[in-house]
């Protein structure tokens, strides 16, 4: 092969910070957050306990050590029991959407996509040959009045939604959530309907103001319709994104026809070695102590990003102050075009995602998503007020 013709990265993370910029559009954790040495222990322990059993195919579901963790831990969290067929571990939430939309999609079928939403999860979602129409949302979450409204339009065109794609939980890039009364209206109707929900609840644990709502999931089975909400979890935001694991609750059938398909008869469970390293860090007792590290830290940098949006950004620019995960969702003043903006807050030294990105239609151009995960309560701060004064220039 010429070797011209290629090149490798040699740097061992998925993105590079850029010199002289903080760039509040990377969705990502503190890397010195990251439990580098609860993983270690958990490493040497996957190879004293189990030996070679881990660098074997693994298990279908995944192995046994965090399937059994996991329905304790999820039974606990949702108060809500989970049947050992009703659960697997995947290759983290955007491996599980993708064979989620291969296997209960045909081309052609729509799927609706709540909006605003993850801007790389429509990336996913554009990968099928599916039609995706929005359902709007406001503060408190994708509006039933409007899906309904889109249900209704599609059936009189002789169609009908094959699945919904939604965050409802400290949502990317809102940071808000469906409202419980919205949940079970939303359930209904997908019940009614036949939509499979696929709900991305990668935020759950991260809440700074009290316990999160319940899953959609874990309604829908407390109303007797298990089969209606395929639940995507993830490690990726608690303990570590490099992890690739996470884990999928679901009706029974819709995990045993994933169990039944071609890749996983193929190769077995999903990132097996690495699914026992989390089995074991979490039989450590490390898990709870990280997850509450993260918490205090992230809520801690919320509340300093919070007070400089005030101190810094003009008047008209607003806001709410998310409850949990890692993003906040910033309007800007006088219908102000974000993806103008960006090229003059750059450099000033400071980035973010225009909101364009997450509306399927190019709408939301006067809206702006930053996370406040990744960087100190310092440097919060300065690029809040590069972006303010990138928002005088414009």
């Amino acid at each position: 092969m010429n070797s011209s013709n290629f090149s490798i990265n040699a740097n061992a993370a998925q993105s590079v910070l850029r010199p002289g910029i903080i760039d509040l559009g990377l969705g990502y954790p503190d890397p010195t957050l990251l439990p580098t040495e609860a993983m270690l222990r958990a490493s040497q322990r996957v190879l004293t306990d189990w030996g070679s059993a881990t660098l074997e195919y693994g298990g279908n579901a995944g192995p046994g050590p965090l399937l059994a963790w996991l329905l304790n831990h999820l039974g606990e969290l949702e108060r809500q029991a989970i049947g050992p067929d009703e659960i697997m571990v995947t290759g983290g939430t955007s491996q599980c959407l993708d064979q989620l939309l291969h296997l209960f999609t045909e081309p052609g079928d729509v799927v609706l996509v709540e909006s605003p939403t993850y801007h790389l999860g429509v990336r996913i979602l554009r990968d099928h040959p599916v039609e995706l129409l929005p359902v709007p949302s406001d503060d408190d979450g994708m509006r039933i009045d409007a899906l309904q409204t889109v249900l209704a339009e599609l059936h009189r065109q002789g169609k009908r939604a094959r699945a919904l794609y939604c965050v409802p939980t400290f949502n990317n890039p809102t940071g808000r959530s469906l409202c419980l009364e919205r949940r079970r209206q939303l359930i209904d109707v997908a019940a009614l309907e036949n939509i499979l929900i696929l709900e991305d609840d990668a935020y759950r644990e991260l809440n700074y103001d009290g316990p999160a709502l319940p899953s959609l999931w874990a309604l829908a089975a407390q109303m007797g319709r298990r089969s209606a909400v395929a639940r995507m979890g993830s490690f990726s935001k608690t303990l570590a994104p490099g992890l690739r694991v996470g884990f999928l609750t679901a009706g029974r059938e819709i995990i045993q026809r994933i169990l039944d398909c071609g890749v996983i008869d193929s190769g077995g469970g999903h990132n097996h070695f690495v699914a026992l390293q989390v089995a074991a860090l979490c039989e450590n007792g490390d898990y709870a102590p990280q997850v509450a590290r993260l918490r205090d830290a992230y809520r801690t940098r919320r509340d300093a990003f919070d007070v400089a949006l005030r101190a810094h950004l003009p008047t008209g620019c607003t806001w709410q102050v998310p409850l949990g995960g890692f993003f906040l969702w910033l309007r800007l003043p006088g219908g102000m075009d974000s993806a103008a903006l960006l090229p003059i807050a750059n450099a000033n030294g400071m980035a973010f995602i225009p909101g364009a990105r997450s509306h399927l239609d190019g709408s939301g151009h006067d809206y702006l998503r930053m996370a406040f995960t990744l960087f100190a309560e310092s440097q919060l701060v300065e690029a809040t007020r590069r972006l303010g004064e990138a928002i005088r220039t414009l």
